[in-house]
């Protein structure tokens, strides 16, 4: 399969760059995850479905992916919260930790090949502190290990902050401080009270700084760098500043990051999400308001990473709008040529013959090359949209099933990003009945009468009459269904 040559928005430089894996039969991908002290809020979900669009995307252009997502699972909340509850870390986060997997799968996020774990790499993260001792760029301070900046002449080129004015020896311990704060940043904390989760290591009795973990399950799981790095807009600073910092200090002839990318941040309303302001949303709580998770997905991916995106419960109606328009023609191809069976193994991997078919697709992955520009890639589907409902509509009696199954295979890639159409023939639901049950009942019934246990039968079809449903047999043998009016 030839490769789609990407372009993105490298952070680092601040431009659009070809993107050039170090090798295109395996890209190796970071993205910072979460961590796991409670539910993930939309704004952190709209990272993790950001990091889906990255593979689905790379995937799509033919790309052979080896990504990972890391899972923290220790940190200043964590320890807080588990001493407060008097419970082990362990015990704390294993429950936060299943609702974030959970989350993901609700809304169709691919699994990934790694989710280390910050509490399984702790000897990683030793050793390289270790490294960075030898290098130089480390010194203690009751007990801490901190990363001198000063003695790093390569920090802030990737979030361009300016380390001119800050004074020598100023440092913060806490795993999060504010933006345009700049001081060293604890690599190992000496252990404060008994009840802290503690490890006993070769620099210390302690645990690692947030900073810390990041690089070396990255060390850990790749060996060296990576070619693409992702996290939410918040995190360029400190975070992937400090990063860096400490994986180029460590390694200073290798390449940390080929290119990073970062997510912007969600409104809502137009305002910071805050549980003061009554704005602050987790998928479970968009659930339980009845919201499809379909539709959440797809309102989250719809606007380009790189813009602000504003929630808002309008929006997400209309996205649901615009999501059915889209199922909508999907089942109107489907239905006109009778292809419900036949989707996906009769259209995948076919070359498509139609030349306006053919433009859209190529429309459709030029859009998400160019730095995932998911509004462009869907300005690309309604078009499609509107030349097969054209097409249905002005051919109902001369249709071509060839320009449906090519519509269909079509519909399904731009589906292999999108992930929340359908493309099976739903079962109805008639007052709480499915009519699975329905068919499941006509067919013991038919069992019934081939038996001659005519009571039997005749119960059956008064379990159907009080539940609402009319049954009819036909000259032909077959027996129809509808609901009594």
């Amino acid at each position: 399969m030839t490769r789609v040559p990407f372009v993105f928005q490298n952070s680092k430089s601040g431009k659009k760059e070809t993107f050039r894996p170090k090798d295109e039969t395996n890209v190796t991908i970071y993205s910072c995850g979460p961590t796991v002290y409670n539910f993930a809020h939309i704004g952190n979900i709209r990272s993790f479905l950001f990091v889906d669009v990255l593979r689905r995307a790379l995937l799509l252009g033919g790309y052979k992916l080896n990504q990972s997502m890391n899972i923290t699972d220790i940190d200043d909340k964590i320890i807080n919260e588990s001493i407060k509850r008097k419970i082990s870390v362990e015990e704390f986060t294993k429950p936060w930790t299943e609702a974030f997997f959970k989350d993901l799968e609700t809304l169709h996020v691919q699994k990934l090949e790694h989710y280390p774990k910050a509490t399984e790499s702790i000897e990683d993260m030793v050793g390289l502190v270790e490294t960075l001792q030898s290098n130089g760029l480390v010194y203690e301070k009751d007990g801490n290990l901190y990363f001198s900046i000063q003695k790093f002449s390569r920090y802030g080129e990737l979030s361009k902050i300016d380390v001119s004015g800050m004074k020598s020896g100023v440092r913060y311990d806490a795993d999060e401080y504010d933006k345009d704060d700049v001081r060293d940043f604890v690599l190992w904390k000496n252990q404060k009270t008994e009840e802290e989760k503690c490890w006993h290591t070769r620099i210390g009795n302690g645990r690692p700084g947030w900073h810390l973990e990041c690089s070396a399950m990255i060390r850990k799981v790749y060996g060296s760098g990576v070619d693409i790095h992702t996290g939410g807009i918040d995190l360029l600073f400190p975070h992937h500043e400090n990063e860096a910092a400490q994986s180029l200090g460590a390694y200073p002839n290798e390449e940390f990051v080929g290119t990073w990318l970062h997510c912007e941040h969600l409104l809502v309303d137009g305002e910071k999400m805050s549980k003061s302001k009554g704005n602050f949303y987790t998928l479970r709580d968009m659930l339980e308001k009845g919201y499809d998770p379909n539709s959440i997905r797809y309102h989250l991916i719809s606007a380009h990473y790189r813009s602000k995106l504003n929630f808002s419960l309008n929006k997400l109606e209309e996205s649901k709008i615009a999501m059915d328009r889209i199922q909508n023609v999907i089942y109107r191809v489907l239905e006109a040529g009778n292809l419900w069976d036949q989707v996906p193994n009769s259209f995948e991997n076919r070359d498509l013959t139609n030349s306006e078919l053919q433009n859209l697709n190529l429309e459709f992955i030029n859009s998400l090359a160019d730095d995932l520009n998911v509004p462009k890639a869907l300005a690309s589907v309604f078009e499609l949209v509107r030349i097969v409902n054209q097409y249905l509509d002005a051919n109902q009696n001369t249709i071509d099933i060839s320009f449906l199954k090519e519509s269909i295979q079509l519909f399904y890639k731009i589906n292999e990003l999108f992930a929340v159409f359908q493309f099976k023939k739903q079962i109805q639901s008639i007052d709480g009945i499915s009519e699975e049950w329905i068919l499941e009942q006509i067919e013991l019934r038919k069992t019934a009468k081939q038996n001659k246990d005519f009571s039997t039968a005749d119960k059956i079809r008064k379990e159907l009459e009080e539940k609402g449903i009319l049954l009819a047999d036909t000259k032909e043998g077959r027996t129809t269904w509808k609901k009594i009016q």
